[in-house]
């Protein structure tokens, strides 16, 4: 969300009219107007006065500007060219349970968009499997973890529904957080401290669920910036390094997932120390 649509979002939600605003600021309607469309920014003395008037941080009116010469783009790709790539392959090698996953995978996801933006949810699964693909895991079990692995914790579709084998059942049961909650506990699950061990701890125990969970993370990783509050994004980035990247080592007890794991590795860290001199 750019400086203008913040301020345009916070005024309507107080109620006022681009003309109580310029009043409050002491500036014409026709720049408060620019500042929402984005013609004109605040300079740093309205940005100021902006900050307290809607009750928003400076930081929190300027996290999503671009520095000077960058435009903003979409680390999100196109998800009916993932689909196609996708079910291209697994017709191709044969993969039975990835062919039932796909559909399922983007009927359950329908209607739902990856958090703060209006990218289909189903981008992120699809994401994954291409990110298994170009790893060079054409590997039936893993693409169809991947495609289902937030189905049984998003949406209301059960376990023993998941049209896959009991390997998959158990990876996909071990990422999802219900699994570990309480019956009526609807915190946000990923934030809770107290379930982390317990919740990492059984994916360490299974290669599977471990890859699933690596290669969500380094998706989240990539695209947190488009929806995450920076005090989220610093929690996300210590919870990485403590929980997520001691779970490579399980992933490399399988052999033909070396090269993946130290690929994961390469790219989770040096987003993790990007994201830690930025934040």
């Amino acid at each position: 969300m750019s400086v203008g649509e913040k301020i345009a979002a916070a005024r309507k939600a107080k109620g006022w009219s681009q003309e109580d605003l310029a009043w409050k600021t002491n500036v014409s309607t026709q720049a408060v107007s620019k500042w929402e469309s984005g013609k004109s920014e605040p300079d740093k003395d309205h940005l100021v006065m902006l900050s307290g008037l809607l009750g928003l941080s400076l930081e929190e009116l300027l996290a999503d500007r671009p520095a000077p010469g960058f435009v903003l783009g979409s680390p999100f790709f196109n998800p009916d060219h993932m689909y196609t790539y996708v079910k291209a392959k697994a017709q191709a090698a044969g993969l039975k349970q990835t062919l039932k996953a796909l559909p399922m995978m983007r009927e359950k996801h329908a209607g739902t968009d990856r958090d703060g933006s209006d990218v289909p949810y189903s981008v992120h699964p699809l994401t994954l499997a291409c990110h298994a693909l170009a790893m060079n895991i054409v590997d039936d079990d893993v693409l169809t973890a991947v495609l289902l692995h937030d189905v049984v914790e998003d949406t209301d579709t059960k376990l023993e529904e998941l049209p896959v084998g009991d390997r998959v059942k158990e990876a996909v049961a071990l990422v999802s957080y219900n699994t570990y909650l309480e019956k009526g506990d609807d915190r946000d699950p990923d934030m809770k401290d107290e379930i982390k061990p317990v919740y990492y701890g059984k994916i360490g125990e299974n290669p599977l669920a471990a890859l699933v969970k690596c290669m969500d993370r380094c998706n989240n990783l990539s695209s947190m910036a488009t929806g995450f509050t920076k005090e989220k994004m610093i929690k996300y980035v210590k919870q990485t390094e403590e929980y997520v990247i001691p779970l490579l080592d399980v992933v490399k007890e399988v052999p033909e997932w070396n090269n993946a794991a130290w690929l994961l590795r390469y790219q989770m860290i040096t987003m993790l120390e990007a994201f830690k001199r930025l934040l």
